[in-house]
């Protein structure tokens, strides 16, 4: 079954860190990545830029509206994720507490399929 971990984390928590604390958590995450590769369990990972370099885009009837990041109302960011290939629920749920972002954001479990199901 395919699994994506979903890393959602505080808006500016990025901006909170110095450079060198970034590049050390992305390296720690790198090597969960790797790992997960060396496992068979990894079919995708990316990271993703701060919400202030997003758009959101909405289509009412023949309206569309695009908004520029940063989003005002907006507590979280989706920060990255991770596609993944499980036996099971229980070890996706497994890897999400091994993911070192576990420990400065929350990290969803989300099993892949149709949205109607």
């Amino acid at each position: 079954m395919a699994y994506a971990l979903i890393v959602v984390e505080p808006v500016g928590q990025r901006q909170s860190r110095t450079e060198a604390e970034g590049r050390a958590l992305y390296d720690r995450m790198l090597r969960f990545s790797e790992d997960l590769k060396s496992r068979g369990l990894l079919t995708m990972t990316q990271s993703l830029k701060t919400d202030t370099q997003g758009v959101r885009v909405r289509v009412e009837g023949n309206q569309s509206t695009v908004v520029d990041g940063p989003f005002a109302e907006a507590k979280e960011m989706i920060g990255g994720f991770f596609i993944l290939t499980c036996e099971t629920r229980d070890q996706a749920i497994a890897l999400a507490k091994e993911c070192p972002a576990a420990s400065w954001a929350t990290v969803e479990v989300r099993e892949l399929g149709p949205c109607f199901s």
